[in-house]
């Protein structure tokens, strides 16, 4: 019996799961890493950069309309709740930020 090899299977290839060889390693301590490097980089540098035409028209328009409107304050209430909504577990893993 032959098995079955990737190339030449068309959408079977792209479609089937890989088999592990093996347990994954526990990775805990690699997260762990991950997340207070980013705790670093995010204290020395905050801030976000989008690119959206009319997010920003938006609210530019409400700057110039409303007394004491803040863009920054604004977006990141925004960002945040978005965030928080989408990646629940991970927002939770920043809870000290």
């Amino acid at each position: 019996m032959t098995q079955k090899k990737g190339l030449g299977m068309g959408l079977d290839a792209l479609i089937q799961s890989r088999t592990r060889k093996g347990p994954e390693k526990d990775t805990g301590r690699d997260d762990d890493a991950r997340i207070q490097e980013v705790i670093r980089e995010v204290k020395k540098n905050p801030r976000v950069t989008l690119w959206s035409a009319r997010s920003a028209a938006v609210l530019r328009y409400l700057k110039k309309t409303q007394p004491e409107f803040s863009i920054s304050r604004e977006a990141s209430a925004l960002i945040e709740q978005a965030v928080r909504n989408k990646y629940p577990d991970i927002w939770e893993l920043f809870s000290e930020l």
